[in-house]
C-alpha cells in the first residue's frame, strides 16, 4: 500500500492568467478605501458646480468638456493636426503645440461607443482620474503605508485647481502614467516604467520630469553599486535600468520628431511652443509678473511660492526615494520656468502629488480619524467652491 502524503501529487499551480487576476483583485481591494475617498471628494467638487452653473443658467457639460484646451483636442481627434489659428497681434496658435495621445483616445473610444468626441474626452479624464488617485495611493501606501496612501489620494482630489481633473484636459491622464511609473521604479520594475513614460510624453511635454526622474535614480543606483563592489547586482540591474531608461523619453522624443518633419525645420516644436508663449526663460517671466501686481497681491504671491518652496523642504526632510523627489521637484521647477501665462501655474503643478505627501501624514497625526476626514472635507468644500467660481468665470488658463 502507497502512503498517501508521499505518493500524493504536487498541487497543480494556478495558471498564469489567474494568478495575476487574483493579484489584481487584491490590489484593488487594498485601494478601495482610496478610491472612494477620491470619488466623494471629486463628486462634492461636481455637485457644488453643477449646482451653480445650473443657478447660472449654464451648461455644465460644455464647461467640463467645450471650452479652452479641451476644444483643441477635440478638433485634433476629428480631424487631425491641421489648425492654426492667427491673433490679431499677428501670433500663430498651431494645435501642434497639444500631445497627442488624448485626442488619439477620445478618437478611438468615440468610434466604437456611442459617445461623442467631447463625452468621450471627460471619460478619460474621469477614469485616468481614478487611475491616478489608485497610483498615488500605491506610492503613498508603499512608502508610508496604507492609511498615508488613502489621504494623499483624496487630498490631491482636492488640490486647488482638482476641478482640471474632472475636464477633458490631460492632468489625470499623465498624473497616472506618472504616478504607476513611479510606482514600477519602487518595485525596480524599469523596463514597465519606461513604457509608461513613452505613454507620459505623448500626453504632455512635463513628462520631461517623468524622463528626469528615471535618469537620475539609474545613475544613482548603479554608481552605489558599483562602489559598493556588488558587481553581480550592478550586471543584473545595468540591463534592466539601461532599457527603461532608454524607453523613457522616446514618446517626447517621438512627437518632436513628428512636428520637426512636418514643418521642415529641427526646431519647429519649440518655435510653435514659443508661438503659444511656452518657452523655457528661467523665471524671468514669473519675477516680471510678481512685479508689475499691487504690492498686497505681489507679497501674497510671494508667500504662496514660499509655502511651495517649504513644502519642496519637507520633502527632502522626508527623506522622499530618489525617483519620487526628482519628479516632484522637476514639476514643480518646468511649471515656474516657463515664460507661459502665469494662472496657468496652479494647474500645471498639480502631476506633483509627491508635494503632498508630508501634508498627508501630518493629517494622520490628528487624534482621530473624525478629525482627518473633517480636514479633508473642508479642503474638498474649498477645492469644490474655488473650482465652481473659476469655471463660470475666466475658466482654467
Amino acid at each position: 500500500m502507497h502512503d498517501n502524503l508521499t505518493s500524493a501529487r504536487p498541487p497543480v499551480p494556478p495558471p498564469y492568467g489567474h494568478a495575476v487576476r487574483l493579484r489584481a483583485a487584491a490590489a484593488f481591494q487594498a485601494a478601495a478605501p482610496a478610491l472612494g475617498a477620491y470619488a466623494v471628494v471629486r463628486v462634492i467638487g461636481l455637485v457644488v458646480f453643477w449646482v451653480a452653473a445650473s443657478l447660472a443658467g449654464k451648461d455644465a457639460l460644455k464647461l467640463l468638456g467645450g471650452r479652452w484646451d479641451s476644444v483643441w483636442y477635440q478638433r485634433i481627434a476629428e480631424h487631425g493636426y491641421r489648425y492654426t489659428v492667427t491673433l490679431p497681434d499677428g501670433s500663430a496658435h498651431s494645435d501642434l503645440a497639444f500631445f497627442p495621445l488624448l485626442p488619439a483616445l477620445e478618437r478611438a473610444i468615440a468610434e466604437v461607443t456611442p459617445l461623442t468626441v467631447r463625452g468621450a474626452g471627460i471619460t478619460v479624464a474621469w477614469v485616468a482620474g481614478l487611475l491616478a488617485a489608485w497610483g498615488i495611493f500605491a506610492v503613498g501606501a508603499r512608502l508610508h503605508g496604507r492609511r498615508t496612501g488613502v489621504v494623499l489620494a483624496a487630498l490631491w482630489g482636492a488640490y486647488p485647481t482638482a476641478f482640471v481633473q474632472s475636464m477633458a484636459y490631460t492632468e489625470t491622464l499623465f498624473t497616472a502614467l506618472a504616478a504607476w511609473a513611479l510606482y514600477a521604479v519602487l518595485r525596480d520594475r524599469w523596463i514597465v516604467a519606461g513604457g509608461l513614460c513613452v505613454l507620459a510624453g505623448l500626453t504632455r511635454p512635463s513628462a520631461a520630469a517623468l524622463v528626469a526622474a528615471l535618469g537620475v535614480t539609474a545613475l544613482v543606483v548603479l554608481v552605489r553599486d558599483y562602489r559598493a563592489g556588488d558587481r553581480e547586482g550592478l550586471v543584473r540591474r545595468r540591463a534592466r535600468m539601461l532599457a527603461g531608461v532608454c524607453l523613457a523619453p522616446l514618446g517626447w522624443l517621438a512627437y518632436v520628431v513628428f512636428v520637426a518633419v512636418r514643418e521642415g525645420s529641427p526646431f519647429a516644436y519649440f518655435e510653435v511652443q514659443a508661438a503659444w508663449g511656452n518657452s523655457i526663460d528661467g523665471g524671468r517671466a514669473l519675477a516680471s509678473f510678481i512685479v508689475g501686481l499691487p504690492l498686497p497681491a505681489a507679497l501674497g504671491l510671494c508667500v504662496a511660492l514660499g509655502l511651495l518652496g517649504w513644502l519642496v523642504v519637507l520633502c527632502v526632510r522626508q527623506r522622499q526615494p530618489l525617483p519620487v523627489l526628482v519628479y516632484g521637484i522637476a514639476v514643480v521647477v518646468i511649471s515656474l520656468i516657463g515664460s507661459g501665462y502665469f494662472g496657468s501655474r496652479p494647474r500645471l503643478m498639480m502631476p506633483a502629488f509627491p508635494l503632498l505627501l508630508p501634508p498627508a501624514v501630518a493629517l494622520l497625526r490628528l487624534r482621530t480619524t473624525a478629525r482627518t476626514v473633517t480636514a479633508v472635507g473642508v479642503l474638498a468644500l474649498a477645492s469644490a467652491a474655488y473650482g465652481a467660481w473659476t469655471l463660470l468665470g475666466s475658466g482654467p488658463p
